[in-house]
């Protein structure tokens, strides 16, 4: 397919892997970029020092684009940036915090710069901000979340309405029928996350992408709304943080319950009980760990057939 997207990356498919914490390193990213798509590297868990690793065993694996998703809330942002241009990333990904911050100095280094968002508002701040392409991400994704709660198919055609860049859809997207659904919307392209943390690629741990694979309906819940809301899956930490919002806990309590590197300790070393479990709504359709490869050309071969299909 030729759209503003693939045309954009110089790849063949419209199909981003999200750089999720703990689960996209360079075996990842790579391997979605072998594939045909667009694979990111997730520097949000890692020293600059692991992220400029990361791309080299990445820029070793491949010989197609690749990028790195950078989210801005994050400490050592600047020397994250700078790894960055001294590897020559050809496309970096930010998310939560301001598009105006970093984009034009990457642009300047010859770098494609995204920008995520959870509505309209800040869609046209990434456009103003000169960002090549924007994703659009709906209340259904995992991780850090819109504090807006729009859903995927409100979010991505008034997105698309409101920008002249590109729109990439995410939130809630998994199949090949979902990434049509999206783009009849208007968007230009996917980015999926939930389904790759089940990848055999995948750096997160193999009890979180059990856990996944066996989730169902209604596991995942938005939470932490008074610090960053953040989809997760249920479970004894959860139901901690459920408790302690009920009963009226102040940010300063979260703040202690949530404590350093819960995320690490769930999806990368495997504590189901104590852990951050970051994941999408859609982990209820994921039913099987495959290769990347595998997840991309499946979700192409289904969209093919479904663009072919009759309306029922």
């Amino acid at each position: 397919m030729r759209n503003r997207v693939t045309q954009l990356f110089g790849i063949e498919h419209p199909i981003i892997q999200a750089g999720m914490i703990w689960a996209s390193g360079w075996k990842l990213a790579s391997a979605v970029s072998n594939a045909g798509g667009l694979g990111l590297i997730g520097s949000g868990s890692m020293y600059p020092d692991v992220l400029r690793e990361h791309i080299r065993k990445c820029k070793q694996a491949t010989s197609k684009p690749f990028g790195v998703n950078v989210p801005l809330l994050y400490p050592d942002i600047d020397r994250h940036i700078q790894v960055i241009i001294e590897e020559k990333v050809p496309i970096v990904f930010t998310s939560a915090g301001n598009p105006g911050t970093w984009t034009s100095i990457l642009q300047k280094e010859g770098i494609k710069v995204v920008h995520v968002v959870s509505s309209t508002k800040f869609a046209l701040k990434s456009q103003d901000a000169g960002c090549d392409a924007v994703v659009a991400e709906g209340f259904e994704a995992g991780g850090h979340n819109g504090r807006e709660e729009t859903t995927t198919l409100v979010l991505i055609p008034a997105v698309c309405a409101a920008v002249n860049i590109p729109v990439i859809a995410a939130g809630g997207i998994a199949t090949g029928r979902q990434m049509l659904a999206a783009m009849v919307l208007g968007a230009e392209g996917v980015q999926v996350g939930s389904r790759f943390v089940a990848s055999t690629e995948a750096s997160s741990h193999e009890h979180f992408k059990n856990m996944v694979i066996h989730s169902a309906e209604g596991d995942t819940r938005l939470t932490l709304k008074q610090l960053t809301p953040v989809r997760l899956l249920k479970n004894k930490f959860y139901q901690q943080v459920q408790e302690a919002e009920e009963r009226g806990a102040s940010v300063d309590e979260l703040k202690a319950l949530l404590g350093r590197a819960r995320a690490k300790k769930g999806m990368f070393e495997g504590d189901m009980d104590e852990g951050e479990l970051e994941i999408g709504q859609v982990s209820a359709l994921v039913k099987q760990i495959k290769p990347a490869a595998e997840i991309v050309q499946e979700m192409w071969n289904e969209f093919e057939a479904a663009l072919k299909q009759p309306l029922k």
